[in-house]
């Protein structure tokens, strides 16, 4: 399945549109195969694509209202679980086949209520995971698991998924995070050959695109980046972090200003891609299962604040960072908390933070951008 490129590897991953825009996407369709929607970095992507479904990560860009979705949720929710319901009020996921959602936070868990009431996707479920990280909890998570596989195999008649199509996908999508982390440590360099903007785009592109595809794309991609000249003029090198952020309206505003992004600790960007799932463990579906759950640990897991910030620490020192941009959107449970106690604990240690709020629409630009030029200027007076 390949749909006709008109362009080189690196340009179509950055042009790639989303949702039944995306051609290959509209190819997969095509073809009869299912697509699959999910909306958390918890969902165990290679079981869906192990049974034979697209995996699709359901992000709400290009929505600019949500006067539908109000009815239904009240404006003092997140505006990212409003922009997906509205989206799906729209007809915008009518290609879904299905929809796997996660109770990450409880804006999304009740999106999960009103979608499988109000929007017509032919199969909603739910794999629901902890709230902190243990051994015996782990079995609460596989168990979920298996039984979301269960639902799925009886509502479509896929069967069981066998070992050999789990190890399949094991290694596509192993593939997929070497990839990524190929282009995560190209930007770390002291002049990098691509910008953070551009990033964002290919990360877009890995989430809405059959793996496969995408890997081929990569690959010849990654060429091109590495033959370009790197980028000299920049302000400061910063990092983002923060709430779920599925395109490039705040960073467009950085590199604009003068910055250049060069690390992020996202669960859309390096948080998704930094482990692999082990290959040699003899029950793949419970190797897939421990990387979800023990992988660097989103703010809902309890317990776990030393480890994402020495998480937020790495990241910074491998990337050289100057300073680190926090960014979060109102009403958001998780990071409305965890942002400003990382914030806080790296500035003592001396490193530069801002604390960004925003609506996940792209809005406010005047008030962003003037916040984001003066925190440049506080770090060009610390060279």
């Amino acid at each position: 399945m390949e749909a006709a490129l008109q362009s080189g590897p690196l340009d179509t991953l950055l042009n790639t549109s989303v949702r039944m825009e995306n051609p290959y996407v509209k190819a997969w369709k095509e073809e009869g195969k299912r697509v699959i929607g999910y909306i958390c970095t918890y969902a165990p992507e290679e079981i869906f694509y192990a049974a034979g479904m697209l995996p699709y990560r359901a992000g709400a860009a290009g929505c600019d209202a949500t006067d539908k979705a109000d009815i239904y949720l009240h404006r003092f929710n997140c505006t990212y679980p409003r922009c997906l319901l509205q989206l799906g009020l729209n007809g915008e996921y009518d290609f879904l086949d299905g929809f796997c959602f996660m109770n990450g936070c409880e804006q999304l868990r009740r999106t999960y209520d009103i979608w499988h009431r109000k929007i017509g996707t032919k199969f909603v479920d739910m794999i629901t995971i902890p709230h902190a990280i243990s051994e015996r909890r782990f079995g609460w998570y596989i168990d979920d698991i298996k039984k979301f596989v269960e639902n799925l195999s009886s509502y479509f008649g896929t069967g069981p998924i066998d070992k050999k199509r789990l190890k399949g996908a094991i290694e596509v999508y192993n593939e997929t995070r070497r990839l990524m982390l190929e282009l995560y440590d190209l930007r770390k360099t002291d002049n990098p050959p691509i910008s953070g903007v551009e990033a964002m785009k290919i990360a877009i592109a890995a989430f809405t695109t059959p793996k496969p595809v995408f890997n081929r794309l990569m690959r010849d991609a990654l060429q091109e980046i590495k033959n370009r000249p790197g980028i000299k003029e920049y302000k400061a090198r910063i990092m983002i972090a923060g709430s779920f952020m599925d395109d490039t309206f705040l960073l467009e505003l950085i590199e604009e200003a003068g910055g250049l992004v060069v690390a992020d600790n996202l669960c859309y960007g390096f948080r998704h891609f930094d482990t692999p799932v082990e290959e040699n463990r003899d029950d793949p579906l419970e190797a897939i299962a421990r990387r979800y759950y023990w992988h660097n640990p989103c703010p809902r897991m309890q317990g776990e604040f030393d480890r994402r910030l020495n998480e937020t620490r790495a990241i910074a020192k491998g990337a050289n960072v100057d300073g680190i941009i926090f960014q979060r959107i109102p009403y958001c449970d998780n990071h409305g908390a965890e942002s400003p106690m990382e914030s806080k604990f790296l500035e003592e240690e001396g490193m530069p933070t801002i604390i960004l709020e925003r609506e996940y629409m792209p809005s406010d630009r005047g008030r962003l951008k003037t916040r984001i030029q003066a925190f440049l200027e506080r770090l060009e007076r610390r060279k």
